[in-house]
């Protein structure tokens, strides 16, 4: 399926939930990898604002995209964003989504345009 390349430079995007393993199978609880590195994935829940709108998003980055000094509440920027297109049927239903994925979450500076009047 197609790979969406998402350009952030205008956006702000600010940390909501800190970075956890993901899990491939919530009844066994096994723990999601990278199908080409064998890597742990996580995820981690931010807000993304960008030309008076947000949108609550989950992103999946692989363990070693996870930049130390993140802290709830503070903007990060997401490395690579991608978005991919899924659908899946479960019990008999017609699902349908996009999943976020980056290589890497890192701090960043709160955008000089946030707040500003014109």
């Amino acid at each position: 399926m197609r790979v969406i390349r998402v350009e952030t430079s205008t956006a702000t995007i600010l940390l909501t939930e800190a970075p956890e393993p993901k899990v491939r199978d919530r009844q066994t609880g096994e723990i999601a990898k990278d199908a080409n590195t064998g890597e742990t994935l996580m995820t981690l829940g931010v807000v993304y604002l960008e030309d008076g709108e947000s949108s609550l998003i989950k992103v999946t980055v692989p363990e070693s995209g996870v930049t130390e000094g993140l802290s709830l509440g503070a903007p990060v920027s997401l490395v690579g964003l991608v978005a991919r297109p899924w659908e899946s049927v479960f019990n008999g239903q017609q699902r349908h989504g996009i999943a976020f994925r980056a290589a890497a979450v890192a701090p960043a500076a709160y955008s000089a345009t946030v707040g500003a009047s014109a």
